[in-house]
């Protein structure tokens, strides 16, 4: 029996149907709406689209937006002075900037932003502070996705507690918070990297199974415990005619898509999975919708936080 799909675009909705009402409620007693600033540096096409989206999504949450551009030749001080700005600006309750930087930046720029944004308007919660507060469980801004994965799996009525959970990926971003959040609800957790050795059997003890490696279809049959819950975290962008053809049957929706646009999205999950598990995310339309959703929570939680301590 197929797996049932977890359909993270519904979840997505009701988070926002509630942020809504919540913003309506602040904006009452505050006298302005939370407000975001997102700064956005460079052309990148992918970045534009992301923006758009985020920018979209809060306009429905009557979440204000201010988005501040900065050129592709902009330094790095021209970004942290942006960022020091926003940190000064009352009306701006979150702050995010649109990764990835540009490479002309350095290596280590996006860390020099984590570390200059101020963490009670850290709505990525990327900065120490707010990552240590993570480790402790007692974090009120948390990563969109792997917070979202969260939000997606206990609205499922997918059991957390006392299982074992597989996290593919070690990343600051989406690995190291999503296996702090599975222990913080009482599963014993793995985390698996390039170096695990022997990857596929580690996987397939997973009762929960989180890929988020950047690697399309990596995640095989192989790598399933029959009946487990496998969230694909992954998004890319393919665009070879071959590796479509390998990875769907001749005539499926996917194969159409390819055929429109030349492209599609897949994850880190092999279509084949779907045979094996008993509750999987689909890509496009799992986690993606998501981490929006609960940046729009973030944007919210940072504005009441403040507005309390003003108080």
């Amino acid at each position: 029996m197929p797996a049932r799909l977890l359909d993270g675009a519904a979840v997505a909705d009701r988070i926002r149907t509630e942020v809504r009402s919540s913003v309506e409620r602040f904006a009452a007693a505050a006298g302005r709406p939370p407000g975001l600033g997102i700064v956005l540096v460079g052309e990148n096409p992918a970045s534009e689209i992301y923006v758009r989206g985020k920018m979209k999504a809060a306009a429905e949450a009557r979440v204000r937006v201010d988005l501040e551009r900065l050129a592709q030749s902009a330094s790095l001080a021209d970004l942290l002075s942006m960022v020091d700005r926003l940190n000064a600006t009352e009306a701006c309750d979150g702050i995010l900037v649109q990764s990835p930087l540009p490479a002309a930046l350095g290596p280590d720029a996006e860390r020099r932003v984590f570390d200059v944004v101020r963490p009670d308007k850290d709505v990525d919660g990327f900065h120490p502070i707010n990552v240590g507060k993570l480790v402790q469980n007692r974090a009120s801004l948390v990563a969109g996705t792997p917070s979202g994965v969260i939000e997606l799996l206990e609205r499922s009525r997918i059991a957390i507690a006392g299982t074992r959970a597989v996290v593919i990926g070690r990343s600051d971003i989406v690995g190291k918070p999503m296996a702090l959040l599975l222990l913080h609800r009482h599963a014993t957790v793995t985390i698996c990297h390039s170096r695990t050795q022997d990857l596929p059997r580690v996987c397939a003890e997973a009762d929960i199974l989180v890929a988020a490696i950047g690697r399309p279809a990596f995640v095989t049959r192989d790598f399933v415990k029959p009946g487990a819950t496998v969230v694909d975290v992954g998004i890319n962008r393919v665009d070879d005619r071959a590796m479509v053809e390998r990875l769907f049957a001749p005539g499926s929706k996917r194969h159409a898509d390819f055929e429109r646009r030349g492209s599609i999205v897949i994850g880190d999950v092999h279509p084949a999975v779907e045979q094996v598990a008993g509750a999987l995310t689909p890509v496009p339309g799992g986690v993606g919708p998501l981490t929006i959703a609960m940046l729009l929570r973030n944007t919210l939680r940072a504005a009441e936080e403040r507005a309390g301590r003003a108080g």
